[in-house]
């Protein structure tokens, strides 16, 4: 069964580039991201696990775990480590579970059979502290994720649990945010929002980002 935003994350214990990969105990009090990979030593993968060790420092600053899937072996995701660390000029520092019995892969419904019985897609799962899946995005195998709208999944995430607002189209961190609309009592808004707002319909109202 697929899972959906606000379910628990399933736990797990996989073999991984790091030795046995306990999740919750790997991820304790941080936000994670789970995502998967069609296999390895594939071009697109190699690209996407390059760019996710060059935004290490970025995802450190959200308080983010990150960690990788593919169906092949230890032994393979081994290899394939060094040809990712050469080829994209940079260092694999966090772990890629080796799913070769495709336990975690059924368990996140990352193996979708009209597309492939074998491989996984490229799933992403964003996952908070108390082990909800608080957003998820799917990708074909041939479509290489963007991980600027990873980090801007992330931003939005942790800034609408903290503050009465979510975040428009094309937002970006430091752009006007929305106000909820269940929010209507004039005092409570004046305390929450110092900044002032704009109303462009009684439902529609923006305010500069509260936390800038």
């Amino acid at each position: 069964m697929a899972l959906r935003i606000g379910d628990t994350a399933p736990d797990f214990v996989q073999e991984s580039t790091i030795g046995p990969l306990h999740f919750y105990e790997y991820l304790g009090t941080s936000w994670g991201i789970l995502f998967s990979h069609p296999a390895d030593y594939t071009p697109v993968c190699t690209t996407e696990l390059g760019v996710t060790a060059k935004l290490m420092a970025e995802f450190r600053k959200r308080n983010v775990k990150v960690l990788a899937l593919s169906v092949d072996p230890v032994d393979a995701h081994q290899g394939w480590v060094k040809d990712i660390n050469e080829t994209q000029a940079t260092e694999v520092n966090f772990p890629i579970i080796a799913d070769a019995d495709r336990k975690v892969s059924t368990l996140y419904d990352m193996i979708h059979p009209n597309a492939s019985e074998t491989v996984t897609v490229r799933s992403v799962f964003f996952i908070d502290p108390n082990k909800k899946i608080r957003a998820t995005i799917t990708y074909p195998a041939s479509t290489g994720r963007n991980f600027q709208e990873i980090l801007r999944v992330i931003d939005s995430l942790q800034l609408t649990d903290q503050y009465s607002v979510a975040t428009p189209a094309n937002w970006q961190d430091g752009d006007e945010c929305v106000i909820v609309p269940s929010l209507k009592d004039p005092d409570i808004l004046k305390q929450k929002f110092p900044k002032g707002w704009r109303e462009i319909k009684p439902y529609l109202r923006l305010t500069p980002q509260p936390n800038k």
